[in-house]
């Protein structure tokens, strides 16, 4: 098995087994955090992006240096996820032009190497963390949020808090309301309102909430969703006007009433 494979497998097996740490899906004018993964593995860059994307994110994804800076130039990032190591050039070289592009921009390095001089250097050049691979992308997931909220994009209220409409998420307590009224959830459901609510007004499908919520390995049956679905139903739009909407042959949707 080839290094690039190895690593992306070992992304892959954290991915599938992370569900409680999670980035800060969005900013302070509630718009998506912009994240851009620049890596040369295309496994690995596939399996970032996916999982930054699962997580609210904006994400995009660029295999080069140059294609990197192009897409920074079109849409400046939020946060970086940087390989050190690319086929164009160093990710030395291209956060110089990140950093023009975005200077307020999140930076993470990825590297293969380990040295005190390499973590230096990223640090020098304007990284503002350092990760090595093989690495848990949950380590990765708790740095980004870190960096985030060092960073001041989000509100110190909207921290641990996610807000869509009346319904209201924190996170961290494990606590859900809908105008002010707590609701009481079961571990799935509350698992299955994060991300519904970590994406709002996007269409998710069936085998996209169940690779998220009941992860990679589960395996089940897609009614598993329709069930649970009509239980997260029956108490957040319960004598209420709905929030959680079919889209036939699709899937489903989560917007505010």
């Amino acid at each position: 098995m080839t290094p690039a494979r190895a690593n992306a497998e070992h992304a892959q097996r954290c991915f599938r087994g992370n569900t409680e740490v999670a980035a800060d899906p969005g900013r302070v004018n509630r718009s998506p955090l912009r994240a851009l993964v620049v890596e040369d593995e295309v496994d690995l860059a596939d399996v970032l992006g996916r999982m930054l994307t699962l997580e609210g994110w904006d994400t995009r994804t660029a295999q080069n240096g140059n294609a990197a800076i192009r897409m920074a130039k079109a849409n400046p990032p939020d946060v970086v996820v940087l390989d050190v190591m690319l086929p164009d050039m160093t990710g030395l070289q291209v956060l110089r032009h990140l950093r023009a592009a975005s200077p307020g921009a999140c930076v993470l390095f990825l590297t293969a190497r380990d040295s005190v001089e390499d973590r230096v250097a990223g640090i020098t050049a304007g990284a503002d963390d350092y990760l090595t691979k093989p690495f848990a992308m949950e380590e990765l997931l708790a740095r980004l949020r870190g960096l985030v909220r060092r960073s001041g994009l989000l509100k110190p209220s909207e921290q641990n808090a996610l807000v869509v409409g009346d319904l209201v998420m924190d996170e961290e307590a494990r606590e859900v309301s809908r105008r002010d009224v707590p609701i009481d959830l079961t571990v799935t459901e509350f698992e299955l309102l994060r991300f519904l609510m970590r994406n709002p007004r996007r269409v998710l499908s069936k085998s996209q909430i169940l690779d998220r919520v009941w992860s990679y390995d589960f395996g089940g049956d897609a009614h598993v969703v329709e069930l649970y679905i009509s239980y997260l139903r029956r108490k957040v739009d319960r004598d209420r006007s709905p929030m959680i909407h079919t889209v036939r042959g699709v899937g489903y949707v989560l917007k505010p009433a």
